[in-house]
């Protein structure tokens, strides 16, 4: 495996509400949450070997703009798995045969029950608390464990 492999979980910045429009774009406050996210997180020097989100509008904002701040090997796409109430194992399994750093962008309780799985083997644990517009870094060890690395929210950057 080499060094640590890197894990980015960020929960997609403020999104409207469905009631105000379907799609659940970006509010002007999520925007702004994942811009100040993206600014601070430039010349950092994250890497990652890609970017994936769910699929839903919000995410996909919510990737296009962090991906300015984190040196892509690819681009940024659409993976299954990541949606609110997808099984965490699907990408537990996968992540196990990953050796390359990996940004991905979901949903909440996703990248809740997700964590939880990695760091306790129980995705009902919730051991990070994540924010809208928020980055949860985890590191997997030679061994395959998993622990927090560091956890950024954009009520942090004042």
């Amino acid at each position: 495996m080499g060094g640590p492999t890197k894990l980015y979980l960020v929960q997609h910045a403020e999104a409207k509400r469905e009631e105000e429009d379907p799609d659940r774009p970006l509010t002007e406050k999520g925007k702004a949450d994942i811009r100040k996210v993206t600014e601070f997180l430039k010349g950092k020097g994250l890497r990652a070997s890609r970017m994936l989100h769910s699929g839903k509008l919000r995410a996909r904002q919510t990737a296009e703009v962090l991906a300015e701040a984190i040196s892509l090997e690819s681009n940024v796409e659409q993976a299954d798995g990541l949606g609110q109430l997808d099984d965490p194992d699907i990408w537990r399994s996968r992540l196990s045969k990953e050796n390359k750093d990996i940004v991905l962008v979901g949903h909440l309780p996703h990248l809740a029950r997700l964590t939880g799985l990695l760091l306790s083997g129980d995705p009902e644990r919730k051991p990070v608390h994540f924010r809208n517009g928020g980055v949860v870094c985890l590191a997997r060890d030679e061994t395959g464990n998993w622990s927090v690395q560091w956890v950024l929210t954009p009520e942090l950057l004042g």
